[in-house]
């Protein structure tokens, strides 16, 4: 068994005790706990009761209940750092996203190429803020060796520390090695970038503990990136324009785009970008940084070697420039799902006040595109009708909610109701009518109206406007 951890944090140790019987001072450990402290704190700790927002908790519920997101406490903290699993819909929605972002950042342009790179790092790093990977079993021999004195058992931890596997906190590093090895694609001729898509780790605070033990817990998010390498002499512009493509490409898919800003930014090494954000119920959180890091990241990675890194920029050939572009998708699909809900009171017959709950998501991200349900009329015949229309639907990648296969009765208010928090763009209803005349009755999610089209014409009109969208 492996524990994914900052520095180190081991859990379930009698941290205290041992402190107590090896009488430990304070400045001993004084230097030594930056190190290694953290894996002698234990990791217990409540969940979070951060505070939501009305709207918060209704999106909460309502994606829990439609199987976005699944998850036993599901809080403000759960949802920024993806403290949570996907459901069927969740993984769809994410799914569209991801494929949005590479059909945006990689087929749709020239000079800019996939790529694929290991979750651990090879190079090893002193950076207590990196994620690494530590055999619980090793942990537990120094810790448990009586004979050991304290200072061979710090020793012995920080020689751990140090021998250990670092996870990815970011798709920068692998795209970096690749660099020398993609200038054949290119002739040597810049610009070009290298994207992947891909699963990275980075620790998160709690705000329970003190700040030396403040990182207790690790994120997993599905991150995108794309470094761009350019000649130093156009680096600035092209930042520019990545921030003016990546904003707008945010914005595209959005019910409401101003939700999603732009602003300078400054990260803890001091190198200044630009930050992605969008304005959650709570506050802004980021959701795509860019970056411009000059050529230290690529003349660091490849010892110094600048000969086998230079490229051509016209007639001169230069080390280039590393701007990266990475977005958090976990994030990005939280963020549209605030965006999409819309909220509106509805008074039944019976005067009462219901809330209708709609996911208006962009027909390009909804998991769903199409409910198809049968009406009254012959059950075989409309079923066949049914199951016609479903594979012709596969065809052209249009998914759909075979609402035809459930036995029990739902009315067609019950079932608008449940399509609308699922956010699926059409409900088909096929019919005695569909069996006479060839009409089907469609409905539109975002305006509500019904209409009737004939049954051979429906695959076309769903291709034209999802694709339109």
């Amino acid at each position: 068994m492996k524990l994914a951890i900052m520095g180190l944090m081991i859990m379930k140790f009698p941290v205290k005790s041992f402190l107590k019987k090896w009488k430990v001072s304070s400045k001993m450990f004084q230097q030594d706990w930056q190190v290694f402290g953290p894996c002698l704190m234990s990791r217990k700790y409540n969940k979070s009761s951060s505070d939501l927002s009305g709207l918060a908790e209704t999106l909460i519920d309502l994606c829990q209940s439609r199987h976005f997101i699944t998850g036993d406490i599901i809080t403000q903290d759960a949802l920024i750092n993806g403290w949570y699993n996907y459901g069927h819909l969740g993984m769809e929605l994410k799914k569209n996203l991801a494929t949005k972002w590479w059909d945006s950042v990689v087929l749709s342009r020239e000079q800019v190429f996939g790529v694929t790179t290991p979750h651990k790092l090879r190079c090893q790093s002193s950076d207590n803020r990196l994620v690494r990977l530590i055999e619980t079993a090793a942990l537990q021999v120094p810790l448990s060796n009586k004979d050991l004195t304290k200072e061979e058992i710090v020793a012995s931890l920080k020689d751990l520390l140090e021998e250990s596997t670092i996870l990815r906190p970011n798709l920068l590093q692998g795209a970096v090695q690749e660099y020398a090895r993609s200038l054949s694609l290119v002739n040597r001729k810049l610009p070009f970038g290298l994207a992947e898509i891909g699963v990275c780790y980075q620790p998160f605070p709690t705000g329970k503990y003190p700040t030396v033990c403040n990182a207790v817990r690790t994120g997993e998010m599905e991150m995108a990136s794309l470094v761009w390498f350019s000649s130093p002499r156009t680096s600035g512009q092209w930042l520019d324009y990545w921030v003016r493509q990546r904003l707008l490409w945010w914005r595209k898919f959005a019910k409401n785009p101003s939700s999603f800003t732009a602003s300078d930014f400054q990260d803890n090494d001091g190198t200044k970008g630009t930050t992605l954000c969008f304005s959650f119920p709570w506050g802004k959180e980021p959701i795509e940084k860019l970056l411009n890091l000059g050529d230290k990241e690529l003349v660091l990675e490849h010892h110094g070697n600048k000969a086998n890194l230079k490229g051509r920029d016209g007639k001169k050939t230069v080390v280039p420039h590393v701007l990266s572009v990475s977005g958090n998708l976990d994030r990005g699909v939280i963020a549209f799902l605030f965006d999409s809900l819309q909220l509106t009171e509805k008074v039944d017959s019976k005067l009462r006040h219901n809330r209708k709950k709609v996911l208006k998501l962009h027909p390009s991200l909804a998991p769903v595109k199409v409910s198809l349900e049968m009406g009254k009329g012959a059950t075989v015949e409309l079923r066949q009708v049914c199951e016609g229309l479903f594979h012709e639907m596969l065809e052209k990648r249009i998914t759909v909610w075979p609402g035809y296969l459930e036995t029990m009765h739902t009315s067609m208010e019950q079932l608008t109701m449940k399509y609308d928090e699922m956010g699926v763009i059409f409900t088909i209803v096929v019919n005695d009518t569909t069996l006479e005349s060839g009409l089907v009755q469609l409905r539109n999610r975002d305006t509500a109206i019904k209409e009737l089209a004939h049954i051979s014409e429906v695959r076309n009109f769903l291709t034209k406007y999802i694709q339109e969208s």
